[in-house]
């Protein structure tokens, strides 16, 4: 749902902040935040995040890409009904503390007994420069960054259940939230390739379940 509009004239620029609808208590909701959604007369949203307007037509002013978009506006998974891929970005699952050869995919050290082979070794130099050189790849902190993974190829939409199915790596958790957008490169499709030939997986698993039942 669309809980506010940015628009060139008064902010600079065009964009909308569209929040994730679900049930918040009020006891979560900040005075702030009460006060963000009451001033666009929109009901409290659990996530929110800013997104660019596409230009209504090329060379338009930018005012013009807000036109007809106002708050409480629900945004669906029809706007993805003319694409083929999208790009989908989400928080990464966390791992923890880990060493370089699961960080980095360092080769490690032998592996025969007596050596210690996740160990990263020495990373200093020697008497020039005597110092370690920033940016030095070690063990720390992995997981939960923001990852971008462009590209997923849509396989199917539901426009009755507000569905998207997409194939590849989504990233983030199981349950985890994610911003779908329309691909900002999208790949040239190869001739020959079978495209929306090949069978919607959506629609064979809905026929499946009703001969199941």
């Amino acid at each position: 749902m669309v809980t506010q509009l940015k628009t060139a004239t008064k902010d600079g620029y065009a964009a909308a902040q569209i929040g994730l609808v679900e049930f918040v208590k009020a006891s979560k909701v900040t005075k702030p935040q009460a006060g963000h959604f009451a001033k666009t007369g929109v009901a409290p949203v659990r996530l929110e995040k800013e997104v660019a307007i596409e230009a209504a037509k090329p060379g338009a002013s930018e005012d013009a890409a807000t036109d007809g978009v106002k708050a409480g506006d629900r945004v669906l998974v029809d706007i993805f009904s003319g694409e083929k891929y999208v790009d989908v970005q989400g928080t990464s699952k966390g791992r923890g503390f880990a060493g370089v050869v699961r960080r980095h995919n360092f080769g490690g050290g032998p592996k025969s007994h007596g050596h210690m082979f996740q160990v990263q070794g020495s990373i200093g130099a020697s008497s020039f420069p005597s110092r370690v050189f920033p940016g030095q790849r070690m063990p720390g902190h992995m997981g939960v960054d923001k990852v971008t993974v462009r590209n997923l190829r849509i396989r199917g939409i539901d426009l009755d259940e507000n569905l998207i199915m997409v194939e590849g790596a989504v990233p983030g958790p199981r349950d985890g939230y994610v911003l779908i957008t329309k691909a900002k490169a999208p790949p040239r499709e190869r001739r020959g390739f079978a495209g929306a030939g090949t069978v919607d997986p959506l629609k064979a698993s809905k026929k499946a379940m009703g001969k199941k039942k």
